[in-house]
């Protein structure tokens, strides 16, 4: 029987504050945790980096990709072999008003592999309900973006994309993605009626592994 080769990926849940220092010590807790467990790739949260308290905050903290936020993940990174999955982060986006929701790729040398700056934003407006415009304050990306790893060709996309079937249809017969990767921060509500069978919808329609951290 031919040896099966097994590559281990792990998928972090964090609870993320308004405080930059506290949120990359947990992560650093949960990267040492992955690396002893033997993971190649660990996957973080929508905003792993930072959850605003108020509206403004994200803006405020919203930094370059070589700034010194992201260049302590690649550091991290580098220290601990390992290859990080950070959706979510507040990049500085094209004015003062916008910030782009930016998935970055590192690899275990600290490096930034790939950027993927989210496409569809979350404008929802529920009749008694919740009131939330993304857009208010982000700037969608255009591009699809999918790159190699040692788990496989990854496609990578952010939360609320997920419920845009054809974007991940693109990226598994176009970009030949074989991994897809949905860093979420879902609300409550529709996390728990919705988030786990959209994920299992984008599988079968794919036929792709998916990892996500919620």
């Amino acid at each position: 029987m031919a040896k099966t080769n097994t590559v281990r990926v792990a998928a972090a849940q964090m609870t993320s504050i308004n405080d930059l220092s506290a949120n990359f010590n947990t992560c650093t807790r949960l990267v040492k945790e992955a690396v002893a467990a033997g993971a190649k790739l660990i996957c973080f949260p929508e905003n792993f980096s930072y959850m605003g308290a108020r509206e403004g905050e994200s803006l405020k903290i919203a930094e370059n990709l070589d700034g010194p936020i992201m260049q302590g993940y690649c550091s991290l990174a580098r220290e601990s072999n390992i290859w990080l999955s950070l959706g979510g982060f507040q990049e500085k986006g094209p004015d003062d008003s916008h910030l782009y929701n930016t998935h970055v790729l590192i690899d275990e040398t600290g490096n930034i592999r790939s950027t993927y700056r989210k496409i569809h934003l979350f404008d929802v407006d529920v009749p008694g309900g919740m009131v939330y415009k993304e857009s208010s304050f982000s700037k969608a990306g255009k591009d699809i973006v999918a790159a190699d790893s040692p788990i496989g060709r990854l496609g990578l996309t952010v939360c609320y994309d997920l419920r845009f079937p054809d974007l991940y249809q693109q990226l598994r017969f176009q970009h030949k993605a074989q991994v897809l990767l949905v860093p979420s921060a879902f609300t409550k509500v529709t996390g728990e009626a919705h988030w786990e069978i959209l994920l299992r919808s984008r599988a079968i329609e794919t036929q792709c592994y998916v990892c996500s951290s919620f």
